[in-house]
């Protein structure tokens, strides 16, 4: 008798395993009704084709952090370390940010290259030796006025862009595009295309006055500017730092490094 049951349970078992093997999977019509699949794999096994699939199409799209940021971003109140970084017109907007700066608790040191562009950066180690020296927790670039009539730009300067931006690794960053004089040929879209969202002050359209090369904004004029930059980030920026309106129109950063054109 137990021989008898112990056949019939066996007999179940095994009719269980087909039914449940079989229903897993979608099955063909029989007299023209559709058996459907059971999902027990999935319940079982769970949705692990679908997670690798997503997980590979994640791999292949995922944004930039900031694409994913919900703006306004809360503003970060601590004091940072700003370094700002860039070719001569940090000549005017460093002596404003500077009053912000201290206005606010932040240190600042800011890197004037001379006649520099993103690939006089983006072939140098510099940006990486200054950010290991002084171990900034917030980053400014202001490049792209010496590129704006580079032929087939987006060409020959996308490396050095993305150089820039690989320097700058995870810290929070905002480059400042260009005070365009004239259409450029490419550089402010070339950035654009390559920061995420968040990341990028587009100057060109803004009113400048000039001094008297054409190119350069007055002294006054590039605080302005500094100004909207400043303006801007609360409601833009993928994060915001404190920069309350300073009592002084200008100050000095805690130290300023000069490089001229020929070194590399």
């Amino acid at each position: 008798m137990k021989r008898h049951h112990l056949a019939l349970w066996a007999l179940l078992a095994v009719a269980f395993a087909i039914f449940a093997i079989a229903s897993a999977f979608d099955l063909p019509q029989i007299g023209g009704h559709q058996l459907k699949s059971s999902q027990i794999a999935e319940t079982i096994f769970g949705d692990r084709a679908d997670a690798d699939a997503d997980t590979s199409a994640l791999a292949l799209t995922a944004p930039a952090v900031a694409d994913t940021v919900a703006f306004p971003v809360p503003v970060d109140t601590a004091a940072q370390t700003i370094l700002f970084i860039g070719d001569s017109m940090l000549e005017g907007l460093g002596p404003r940010l500077a009053a912000y700066a201290k206005k606010n608790g932040h240190r600042l040191y800011t890197v004037i290259w001379y006649s520099s562009t993103s690939e006089v950066w983006g072939r140098s180690d510099k940006l990486e030796s200054y950010i290991a020296r002084i171990r900034p927790t917030f980053v400014f670039v202001c490049l792209g006025a010496n590129e704006l009539f580079v032929n087939d730009i987006k060409n020959r300067r996308r490396d050095y862009v993305r150089k820039i931006i690989a320097d700058i690794d995870t810290l929070p960053y905002l480059w400042i595009g260009p005070p365009n004089w004239k259409p450029d040929t490419g550089i402010n879209e070339l950035i654009a295309e390559n920061t995420p969202c968040g990341a990028f002050f587009l100057s060109d359209g803004m009113h400048f006055d000039r001094s008297s090369d054409g190119a350069h904004p007055t002294r006054t004029s590039a605080a302005l500017w500094m100004d909207s930059v400043v303006r801007w980030m609360p409601a833009h920026s993928f994060h915001p730092i404190r920069m309350e309106l300073p009592d002084r129109a200008t100050d000095r950063a805690d130290r300023i490094f000069v490089h001229q054109p020929d070194e590399h």
